[in-house]
């Protein structure tokens, strides 16, 4: 069978020029270019406008922007490769704008000293650290200890010592907290669970599937 002289070449993205918005399309980018072609300034101006309000429609979260009618500007002069000469009514952008890296946050992270604690216990501490010694701080020591134990359990399915606790307060920090003697904690109910939160969900979504399944068994079959 001869080939059909005929025949339509299929035109692919992924043959195309990659496009610099891609949440517009690349018919807005052919509006563009259309628009750069305009000889009259004025019609080109009103063109752009016309664009722009498009642009708009079709990305409607950048209103979230406290600047967004500039930006939707920038994103026409981008998508002109910053080669279009209108009366646009912000700054015209320029490349090396786009080229500026943002300056990066310092941030003061410390190692994790006891990941199944996590780092907002270790904040708690030096917070405790800092209480002048009395009741009130027993107090705080006491609560503190209480939900370390149960996280501990989380992780750690064996049983905990409360002297283990009050070891890792006073190892997280460093030697600043002396854990009063005779200090204790309430006890743990022996059918109290302390699972992990995925655990958790994957054991109710089970319990529910479960408690559906017999429900629709006990429709089906009554009866009969």
């Amino acid at each position: 069978m001869e080939a059909n002289e005929h025949t339509i070449k299929l035109d692919y993205n992924t043959e195309r020029v990659r496009l610099r918005m891609p949440e517009y399309g690349r018919n807005v980018l052919r509006m563009v270019e259309m628009v750069k072609h305009i000889e009259d300034r004025d019609k080109r101006t009103a063109q752009a406008r016309a664009i722009v309000k498009v642009m708009e429609r079709l990305n409607p979260s950048v209103k979230a922007d406290e600047h967004w009618e500039q930006k939707l500007w920038d994103h026409l002069y981008i998508m002109a490769g910053f080669d279009l000469d209108v009366d646009s009514p912000y700054p015209v952008p320029t490349p090396e704008q786009l080229e500026v890296k943002p300056m990066p946050i310092p941030l003061k992270k410390r190692p994790i000293k006891a990941y199944h604690y996590g780092r907002n216990i270790e904040s708690i501490i030096d917070l405790i650290a800092s209480e002048p010694e009395g009741d009130r701080k027993t107090a705080m020591l006491r609560q503190l200890a209480i939900y370390m134990r149960q996280q501990y359990l989380i992780w750690n399915k064996d049983s905990v010592a409360d002297e283990t606790i009050f070891q890792d307060i006073e190892r997280m920090s460093e030697g600043r907290i002396k854990v009063p003697e005779g200090l204790t904690l309430s006890r743990i109910s022996s059918d109290q669970n302390f699972s992990r939160p995925a655990l958790i969900n994957f054991d109710m979504q089970r319990r529910q599937g479960g408690n559906q399944r017999r429900g629709n068994f006990q429709r089906k079959n009554k009866g009969r």
